[in-house]
């Protein structure tokens, strides 16, 4: 069950551990008045993208293996995405659609299928971090983790940093010249950080899970080729599954990846 996983193509130890994980304000900080205005300045430029499309080159850790791989993602608001594992030629190594939070992923060379559980489980599965269309399409976008609902609160750090308020998650911003922009976000036991910034957004976003004060997971991706508001046809988030196709479960998916019984002290490469 190990190739279930579509990740698993060659196992290499060249892979680099990732630098020691960044940390977040800490402390009460100082209250801020100008939160609101703040974040709406932060976030103008991601709130009103309805469709992303990039390249991912990722890498990082997940339990005790190590993750690299190249990832063609599209996402369309508010909750539907496609992850394709780019392979160097022919098919896909693997594909995964969601629509309304409910994914399907076809490994490709292996002719296997988990239909319909939560894309959030699905990514967690494969690489440790518990994102859905809409929260991946958000943090990818550079907006942080989002509720969809109004900031409460903000408070001021000694390093420049504001924390803004929501009611399950914090955006953290930071002053550049003249205007603000999202450096940072908490949700539960994840956070996002932004580094790499271009004219419009960060290029490089990590993705730290922790539990029980333990990082469980640590993934970096590397934007490249974004196209925001393009037309995506509605197609592309419904799964294409051969008529032949294996079934397997989200537990089964769950044993075999990185996070489960059969996970390895080694490293994964996509390829």
């Amino acid at each position: 069950m190990r190739r279930v996983v579509p990740l698993v193509l060659a196992l290499s130890l060249a892979a680099c551990a990732p630098p020691h994980a960044p940390s977040l304000p800490s402390g009460d900080g100082a209250p801020v008045s100008d939160f609101a205005s703040a974040y709406t300045d932060a976030t103008r430029g991601c709130t009103d993208i309805r469709t992303f499309s990039a390249v991912l080159a990722m890498s990082g850790k997940a339990g005790r293996t190590k993750l690299r791989g190249r990832l063609e993602a599209g996402f369309s608001a508010p909750a539907s995405m496609r992850l394709e594992g780019i392979a160097p030629f022919g098919k896909p190594i693997f594909v995964l659609t969601a629509a309304d939070e409910h994914g399907t992923l076809v490994l490709t060379r292996d002719n296997r299928v988990l239909r319909d559980s939560p894309a959030a489980s699905i990514v967690d599965a494969l690489v440790g971090v518990p994102l859905g269309a809409a929260a991946m399409r958000t943090i990818v976008d550079g907006c942080g983790t989002m509720g969809g609902t109004a900031p409460t609160a903000g408070r001021g750090y000694a390093n420049g940093w504001t924390a803004v308020e929501f009611p399950d998650h914090v955006v953290y911003l930071q002053r550049v010249s003249d205007r603000w922009r999202v450096a940072a976000a908490a949700q539960g036991s994840l956070s996002v950080f932004y580094s790499d910034f271009d004219e419009q957004r960060a290029t490089t976003i990590r993705l730290v899970v922790q539990n029980g004060g333990r990082v469980t997971a640590d993934i970096t991706l590397r934007l490249s080729q974004p196209d925001v508001n393009a037309a995506i046809d509605a197609s592309a988030f419904t799964a294409d599954v051969p008529a032949d196709a294996d079934p397997i479960t989200l537990e089964d998916l769950r044993r075999a990846g990185p996070m489960g019984e059969a996970g390895s002290s080694g490293a994964i490469e996509l390829r």
